[in-house]
């Protein structure tokens, strides 16, 4: 079994195995068995980055086997530089779930450490899927655990918020369907992705699948004005359930630009780019005003999760080496400051079982080492230098400023509102004298909890003072992307 095969089975393999087997009254075995294979998955996604080779778009650590014979339907695996990272991401934010819910989640641990297990597992193989049909698969798959964990473990309204989550997703993913199975005629019966890449398309077809596939992945960014049910769904679910949401499930949709619109669907992409670029800065400025006016520290950072994957769109479509890198990059640090941001208000829910800013009030007295980190991960949301959240925007706004001076202003004002909800948020919690009896009684964070934000610290520090390794892992596949949206593929 190759590596790929193995970061993704491993995990749904054992969380299928604390699903079958695992009881309440083993919640501590349970526990340690999904720490245990969470850390594995992680373990075995590492060699796919010590050995990946820079320099080259080529897909590595590919797997091939027959599927779906009758059908040309293959179990094909590998990873560019485009991918690459987002496998390890995916593995990496389990774990620090795992260790998340240790001592919060008391009841059905197996059903919850499972779940997310299986929901690892499943994000990594849309991430490796080099089929047009086991991406599909592997896509829509991810929606079950998902909605099973906002569905059980989420908030008062989580039965609503459940069904808006997989309504959206799943309406947004049949028309794609529809696009895949044209895909699959006009390439003469094959489901393989680089060769849709390469198979001429007319003007009205380009612009018909460039919209089905528009509707599947901007949903799951989710762009304005479809990003509706994420504020509602961040709210209403377990803090795990949305960190994993923040950190990689909305990576899924803008992953999908990058394999499937952009190079299947070029001269589409280069006619309604500007459409791509106003929906992007709408995101980038008006639902940054909106993230500014919450009272719900949740909800807050759910709009400001929006306005920063706006900033991933805007760079994928200014066409440019240094926005799209800009744009992955940014995809990555959002990854890290947004899991982090919403584990740190789990961190006071667990403890206040309220959300509402206005409960709180002066946290940095009774929670000094917490309030740090939370300072940290606060600045990082801002875009602040050596910190993860700076290096994605700061290239996409070069590259904005490359192909349109305007442009790059307006995504460069909209880092003002960034930092004045991130600061205003951070000014009202932590800050000042204590806010009431409640504050008063709060503890510090634990040793699980302070290990879980430091790897986060560490994380973020790390990308924002070292963006190097990164950025070269994608410059090759960023610059054959590139080529194949500049060459036309109109018959």
């Amino acid at each position: 079994m190759g590596l790929l095969s193995l970061a993704i089975w491993l995990p749904i393999v054992i969380g299928a195995l604390l699903l079958a087997f695992g009881r309440d009254d083993q919640a501590r075995f349970v526990r340690w068995a999904a720490l245990v294979g969470s850390v594995a998955s992680f373990l075995v996604t590492i060699p796919v980055y010590t050995r990946f080779q820079t320099g080259t778009a080529a897909m590595q650590f590919v797997e091939r086997a027959p599927w779906i014979e009758r059908f040309n339907i293959n179990y094909h695996l590998g990873v560019d530089g485009l991918s690459m990272w987002f496998v390890l991401l995916t593995a990496f934010i389990t774990v620090i779930v795992v260790i998340s819910a240790w001592e919060v989640i008391t009841e059905r641990v197996n059903q919850y450490m499972g779940a997310f297990l299986i929901l690892s597992g499943l994000m990594i193989g849309v991430f490796a899927a080099l089929d047009g049909m086991l991406f599909y698969v592997f896509f829509e798959a991810t929606l079950i655990p998902m909605y099973l964990i906002i569905g059980i473990w989420g908030g008062p309204n989580r039965i609503y918020a459940a069904f808006k989550f997989f309504l959206y997703t799943l309406l947004g993913s049949l028309l794609m369907l529809v696009a895949l199975v044209y895909l699959y005629r006009a390439s003469g019966g094959s489901f393989d992705i680089a060769t849709w890449h390469r198979t001429p398309l007319g003007s009205t077809a380009q612009t018909l699948i460039f919209f089905a596939f528009f509707a599947a992945f901007a949903v799951k960014v989710p762009m304005w004005p479809v990003h509706t049910w994420l504020p509602d769904v961040h709210v209403e679910a377990p803090t795990g359930g949305s960190a994993v949401l923040a950190a990689i499930m909305l990576k899924l949709g803008a992953y999908g630009f990058l394999r499937f619109s952009m190079p299947i669907a070029p001269d589409a992409a280069r006619e309604w780019a500007w459409l791509m670029i106003a929906l992007s800065i709408v995101a980038v400025i008006y639902v940054g005003l909106v993230a500014m006016v919450q009272r719900d520290m949740k909800k807050l950072v759910a709009y400001s999760s929006v306005a920063h994957m706006g900033f991933v769109t805007l760079g994928f479509f200014i066409f440019n080496p240094l926005g799209v890198a800009g744009g992955i990059v940014q995809m990555i640090a959002h990854g890290f400051v947004s899991g982090a941001m919403f584990l740190s208000i789990g961190v006071l829910y667990d403890r206040m079982h309220s959300r509402q800013i206005a409960d709180y009030g002066g946290v940095v007295n009774v929670m000094p080492k917490f309030a740090a980190f939370a300072l940290l991960f606060a600045m990082a949301n801002c875009g602040l230098p050596a910190t993860a959240g700076f290096v994605g925007e700061w290239m996409v706004i070069l590259g904005a400023v490359k192909a349109n001076f305007w442009i790059g202003l307006m995504a460069a004002t909209a880092l003002i509102f960034g930092a004045a909800y991130t600061l205003w948020m951070y000014k009202r919690v932590y800050l000042g004298p204590i806010g009431n009896d409640h504050v008063k009684e709060l503890t510090d964070i634990n040793g699980r909890e302070f290990f879980m934000l430091a790897v986060l610290a560490v994380a973020v520090l790390w990308m924002g003072l070292d963006p190097k390794p990164f950025t070269d892992v994608m410059d090759a596949s960023v610059a054959e992307l590139l080529r194949h949206v500049a060459a036309s593929k109109l018959p």
